[in-house]
């Protein structure tokens, strides 16, 4: 993260909004919540607060990943919302264009993560000291010498699709951080949140959110 932050200026997209859920569509390149200095004040969760004042955070998604994110609109629903998340019951699914074709048509990457302390906020694969990390992963279709993948998270560790992708051989194109040469030459990060499914805080009512994948 440097100096060069400027987040699109796109108006605020709601996907749904009730008296206890807030889901918007974010877009690539702006920061889930505030990053260190004034120049990085401007953010998703700021954005919301500024149309609904009671929104509070849930989850976040990386600054470069677009796609479904939800805020609670109550101390109930944020606490639900948490639970459900840390109990790993929430079900979201993600759309990656990937570097080069990818062979198998579907797999499992199981890798710990951690942070990489002396390169942070880059996470990395440690057997001793990291954190569980499971993905799912299915081919959707190949194109122009890349693979379109939908990805199945079962964990939440940060940076996870992005580290597991490139542990496999196939880096998500446009990773600032993960992808190297041609693979990095793309306009944005080829990572987009489609779905989310989890239960209502209010009666728990299974719900499904989804967002168009951009590219």
């Amino acid at each position: 993260m440097s100096d060069d932050y400027a987040p699109p200026t796109d108006p605020l997209k709601i996907i749904h909004q009730d008296h206890e859920l807030l889901v918007v569509d974010k877009p690539a390149g702006l920061l889930s919540v505030p990053g260190k200095g004034e120049h990085l004040s401007d953010c998703l969760l700021a954005r919301a607060q500024a149309v609904f004042p009671d929104a509070l955070l849930v989850h976040r998604l990386d600054r470069d990943t677009s796609g479904v994110m939800i805020f609670a609109m109550s101390r109930h629903a944020q606490r639900h919302l948490g639970l459900q998340f840390e109990r790993r019951q929430v079900k979201k699914a993600y759309v990656a264009r990937v570097w080069e074709q990818v062979a198998e048509k579907t797999g499992t990457v199981d890798l710990p993560l951690i942070v990489d302390w002396p390169n942070r906020p880059l996470q990395h694969v440690n057997f001793e000291t990291g954190k569980p990390a499971q993905t799912d992963w299915r081919v959707m279709r190949y194109e122009e010498g890349t693979t379109r993948v939908r990805l199945f998270p079962h964990t939440g560790r940060s940076h996870q699709l992005r580290v597991h992708m490139k542990e496999i051989g196939h880096p998500i194109l446009g990773d600032p951080f993960y992808a190297e040469g041609a693979a990095r030459g793309f306009p944005r990060m080829m990572l987009h949140a489609e779905s989310l499914r989890l239960r209502h805080p209010d009666g728990g009512k299974g719900m499904i959110f989804k967002s168009k994948v951009p590219f």
